[in-house]
């Protein structure tokens, strides 16, 4: 093939391509000559690639094209209002759907890390293996408060942020184990239980609750959520139901993924409130009040923003702009 030749033949038609393609709008007739053009280039373009591939040239008509082809399949754009409703409806609907699992680990870490307090501080063997009499009241009397104002404020609250969604991440990736979760909340357990034990033991419990609930509340219900939601993957792996297994953890693994995006909100929240109010100035009653909002404040977005999104046939998996294609299969 003589490309030059070829192309000099061709030009007129393919600027006129071109030309429709910019248009703003196009009468009926130019939409049908449109239409002949955009057949007859994609022919010309076929036939250069397989007999004279010109780099250029088939670039710039690859472009055409793909302007033409704008008019022709019309063009999509994600809706920002698909984004914000996703953002706000979606979020909630996936932590809905597993908000039992989030309250039951909730529960269960709680109960057995005031047990495990109860155990440590009334079995002195197990005081003693945290440390001698004066470590534990060197923790109590000045380490544990100087956790929270040891270090400049912002730096602090980006570092709990990062150790605190790391740790949720960890729960909702490695949930599948159906081990790690409870390695990870095992681990939370004894680390409840022992600073606990040791502000008891120091007389020194009141303090303990002040440090911990103005962030505490909140923190810890987004990584109580994080658990439940792995434990809840690993449990539709065993037990998928009436879906097969793989559409089961397709469809609950982006339900996990919209579950964590809530969660790095939650716990840059909390993070927030750790390293600006916990170790602040401000009066007890006031910290402890943010911290007692911003827990209800999660709990209700789940449970009342979640259900209203359910309601209306959100499910927190992908949809609208961000929907998965499916294929009709028989059977």
């Amino acid at each position: 093939m003589d490309i030059d030749s070829f192309q000099a033949v061709r030009e007129p038609r393919w600027n006129r391509l071109k030309e429709l393609a910019g248009a703003r709008r196009l009468t009926g007739a130019e939409a049908d000559e449109l239409t002949r053009l955009y057949q007859s280039t994609a022919g010309d373009l076929s036939a250069i690639r397989s007999a004279a591939p010109e780099p250029s040239l088939v670039s710039r008509l690859s472009m055409t094209l793909a302007s033409a082809r704008v008019w022709l399949t019309g063009a999509h754009q994600v809706s920002t209002h698909e984004l914000r409703r996703f953002a706000t409806y979606g979020v909630a609907a996936a932590m809905y759907r597993v908000r039992w699992w989030g309250v039951s680990v909730f529960a269960a870490v709680v109960l057995l890390g005031a047990l495990s307090a109860w155990w440590t501080v009334t079995h002195p063997d197990s005081l003693a293996l945290i440390g001698t009499a004066a470590d534990r009241a060197q923790i109590a009397d000045h380490e544990f408060a100087s956790y929270y104002t040891d270090y400049d404020s912002t730096s602090f609250a980006a570092s709990v942020w990062t150790n605190n969604g790391f740790l949720a991440f960890q729960c909702i990736a490695f949930g599948l184990t159906g081990i790690y979760p409870l390695i990870l909340m095992y681990n939370t357990v004894l680390q409840l239980g022992v600073a606990a034990a040791v502000m008891t033991e120091a007389g020194r419990l009141d303090v303990f609750f002040q440090l911990i609930i103005p962030h505490g509340l909140l923190e810890l219900s987004a990584v109580f959520v994080a658990a439940g939601t792995g434990l809840r993957l690993f449990w539709v792996m065993l037990s998928p139901g009436a879906r097969t297994r793989g559409r089961a953890l397709a469809e609950e693994g982006r339900t996990a993924f919209a579950v964590a995006i809530g969660l790095a909100v939650t716990l840059f929240v909390s993070g927030l409130i750790e390293g600006y109010i916990t170790g602040s100035t401000m009066p007890w009653g006031v910290k402890i009040a943010i911290g007692a909002v911003a827990f209800v404040a999660f709990w209700l977005y789940i449970f009342v923003i979640g259900r209203i999104a359910t309601q209306h046939g959100m499910t927190g998996d992908t949809e609208g702009d961000f929907a998965v294609d499916t294929a009709a299969v028989a059977g």
